[in-house]
């Protein structure tokens, strides 16, 4: 149904955002947009970390009573 966009199509849709939001306003859109840009990648980036240390701590510490139950007994 949809092609991909080549340059008639991009240039259209950046002059209704033009038209829409006029010239002053336009690099506070910009700026907004960069900054959830941003924002989006460094929650992913600290998701990803976050993963990549609960998995190293749970390597490296045995969960809590298993040691000392098994070695009672």
């Amino acid at each position: 149904m949809f092609k991909s966009f080549g340059w008639p199509e991009i240039v259209l849709i950046l002059v209704i955002i033009l038209i829409i939001f006029g010239v002053g306003r336009l690099p506070q859109v910009g700026g907004a947009i960069g900054r959830g840009i941003r924002a989006f990648r460094k929650a992913q980036s600290g998701e990803e970390e976050e993963e990549e240390k609960s998995k190293a701590k749970a390597i490296k510490e045995p969960e809590k009573g298993e040691s000392k139950s098994e070695g009672a007994s």
